[in-house]
């Protein structure tokens, strides 16, 4: 018999911190990450929302800690690796879920709107692999979370769309100097329902349709269904993967045609 070995999938020991991690797809990981064995510290600007997901992680039965972070304020972020390094003695994960949003035509967008958008989704991630680098253990993972913007062109998105292209090259860039250390890779989802737009893409509205029927699945996303991905990445499972960008869309990306 051929002797066989592989590296399950799995996130147990791990430590990990969520930066964005209290509402929508990042909340959805590290509650996921809290399932699968890790212990994990969820953050935002909210502490309202911080204590909340805080609680819900206690309650699966791993450790956390509760600390607010504005990935705009270097600071905080630095305070946030501080107290993850304290809480748990090292940190072996770290995702990047913060977003912004803005909807403005490429000719309409003024300064405020594209630097606040900007300043959270490309600078931030910029500022997380900074603030918390240096502090990860070999064989750590940072999990940046772009989007099909990245890739696709979308009307009323371009601040939007030009940060999560800029999240996919730093992907790429930051994978190269880090490694071998530490592996950074990407997760792209496409459409998905968050309390956040459950209102847009609800059943019988017009958006949801088309998507639905241009979709290969013929259908949007739970969050839930983006946190597989996420595992993986942050598990030893893909220990030769980086500076790749997952995509997580049903297939609609290569349906055009």
């Amino acid at each position: 018999m051929v002797e066989y070995e592989h590296t399950p999938v799995s996130l147990d020991g791990k430590r990990a911190v969520v930066v964005g991690g209290t509402s929508g797809i990042g909340q959805a990981i590290a509650l996921g990450f809290a399932h699968e064995g890790a212990d994990v510290i969820a953050t935002s600007r909210d502490e309202e929302k911080v204590d909340e997901t805080a609680a819900e992680i206690e309650a699966i039965g791993a450790n956390t800690a509760r600390v607010t972070c504005d990935v705009t304020d270097a600071d905080s972020l630095d305070e946030v690796r501080e107290t993850a390094v304290d809480a748990f003695g090292g940190i072996d994960v770290v995702v990047a879920s913060q977003g912004a949003i803005s909807r403005a035509s490429v000719l309409e967008i003024d300064d405020d709107e594209w630097d606040f958008v900007t300043s959270v989704a490309l600078d931030g991630v910029r500022a997380v692999t900074q603030a918390f680098a240096p502090a990860m253990n070999e064989d750590g993972s940072i999990v940046n979370i772009s989007s099909l913007a990245a890739r696709l062109s979308m009307a009323n998105l371009p601040a939007y769309s030009a940060a999560k292209g800029g999240v996919e090259a730093f992907t790429r860039a930051s994978a190269k100097e880090l490694a071998p250390e530490i592996r950074v890779n990407a997760i792209a989802p496409g459409f998905v329902i968050t309390p956040q737009n459950a209102e847009t893409y609800a059943d019988g509205t017009e958006k949801r349709t088309r998507i639905d029927e241009r979709t290969p699945l013929g259908r949007v996303a739970e969050r839930e269904e983006i946190v597989g991905a996420a595992i993986y990445l942050a598990s030893d499972a893909s220990s030769y993967v980086t500076g790749e960008v997952v995509t997580v869309d049903g297939g609609f990306a290569d349906s055009a045609f």
